[in-house]
């Protein structure tokens, strides 16, 4: 039995692929639900699964656009597992490479070189129109290397020469072309969007965070052996960020036509690097999660984008998202918005820096963090309320964040 294997549906209004790669050959035998496929739609990459074991028959190829529902292979359901399958790939790759024998083995190394052209007076030169051409291009016929007859500058050598732009090194100038992923064209598609179809203005400031180091230093070691996940700083900006959404609601907020949506519960998108790019997968009802249960969560969602199994449905939606450019070491930066969101908080690398305490300069771990915003539906005095906001509970976390109880607030 022929079975036709169908592009499936990776999500609502989705409705074409790309083929990523293949990670079988046409022939090979497959397993039912083995990998046979990687597709990238405009939101995520995806593992494309055999439906039935069988040999395959590939109708598409690496790069090509196909459409939901079109079909991409065709599986022989009755053919048999050959004996030693695996085995007989590995040998027919090697196949391919025939063995030397000792003859070529022991062939000289001057075998493999290109054999030099003979000096004669024509060496190095120009041909009449050639040598026009070197002139109008303010070019020494000694810099070319002819590749005419006796080692004569033809015209096509002089018009693929060069200028010099200074002193010559030998040095590669090659370059490579590849064709981007449906992911990362989706990616510039929506960054282009947001910064076109958006009044997206930015506002900065800077925490000290003194306060937040004295509480980990304490507290990090015991709350990772009670909950096996470490306390990072990533829930403390999660519980900031939700009690400035709580305090500024239009920034929780979206345009949608002539309307404003607004949210009573908090959709924090993470933005985390994987292996096909930036991935922002959704903390979902982050208001109702304690310090352990942000942390596990973006342990849980930093996993599957690095090990490319995030699914479309856990980057659908958010309300808010957190960028953290200070694991790479930026030290400040305007985030993009990511639409149809409205604002989007950049968290910088965390440096010691002078700073004025009591009428006194000491040194602090200062964060520069930037709020990126739609100014169509906040407006200043809201957005630099939001970041004061912040400031405030990161300084202050054991009030703002914690209730005065760090211990019940982190589970102890």
């Amino acid at each position: 039995m022929i079975l036709e294997m169908k592009v499936p549906s990776p999500g609502e209004s989705i409705t074409e692929v790309e083929i990523a790669e293949w990670l079988v050959e046409d022939g090979d035998y497959v397993e039912k639900d083995q990998a046979i496929a990687e597709v990238d739609s405009d939101k995520a990459t995806l593992e494309l699964p055999a439906e039935e074991s069988g040999i395959i028959t590939l109708k598409a190829e690496a790069g090509d656009a196909v459409g939901v529902g079109e079909v991409v292979c065709l599986i022989d359901t009755s053919a048999s597992k050959p004996e030693g399958a695996k085995e007989t790939k590995t040998t027919s790759e090697k196949a391919t490479a025939p063995k030397a024998s000792s003859e070529e083995k022991a062939a000289p190394a001057k075998d493999t070189k290109p054999k030099e052209t003979a000096k004669t007076y024509a060496s190095g030169t120009p041909s009449p129109a050639a040598r026009k051409i070197l002139d109008e291009k303010e070019i020494a016929a000694s810099s070319v290397q002819g590749t005419g007859k006796d080692g004569r500058i033809t015209k096509e050598d002089a018009m693929n020469a060069v200028p010099s732009m200074g002193t010559p090194t030998g040095g590669k100038r090659g370059e490579t072309r590849t064709k981007l992923s449906m992911l990362r064209r989706k990616v510039a598609e929506r960054l282009v969007s947001a910064k076109n179809e958006t009044a997206m203005l930015t506002t900065f400031n800077e925490i000290d965070m003194s306060a937040i180091f004295e509480l980990r230093s304490k507290y990090k070691e015991p709350f990772k052996e009670k909950h096996d996940v470490s306390l990072g700083f990533m829930s403390f900006f999660t519980k900031a960020v939700i009690r400035s959404l709580q305090l500024f609601p239009s920034v929780n907020s979206m345009i949608d036509g002539k309307d404003m949506i607004s949210y009573d519960f908090c959709d924090i998108s993470i933005a985390v690097s994987g292996p096909k790019g930036l991935m922002v997968p959704i903390i979902r009802n982050a208001e109702n999660l304690t310090f352990r249960g942000i942390e596990s969560e973006v342990k849980r969602l930093a996993i599957r984008a690095r090990d490319g199994q995030i699914t479309v449905d856990e980057m659908t939606g958010g309300t808010f998202t957190i960028s953290n450019g200070g694991v790479f070491g930026s030290m400040l930066s305007t985030p993009i918005i990511n639409p149809p969101q409205s604002g989007i908080l950049g968290m910088h690398n965390i440096v010691e820096r002078p700073i004025v305490k009591d009428g006194a300069v000491a040194i602090a771990p200062i964060m520069y963090v930037a709020l990126s915003y739609d100014h169509r539906i906040i407006d200043g005095k809201e957005s630099v309320g939001f970041l004061v906001a912040i400031k405030e509970a990161l300084e202050n976390p054991v009030e703002h964040l914690m209730d005065g109880n760090i211990e019940k607030a982190l589970e102890m």
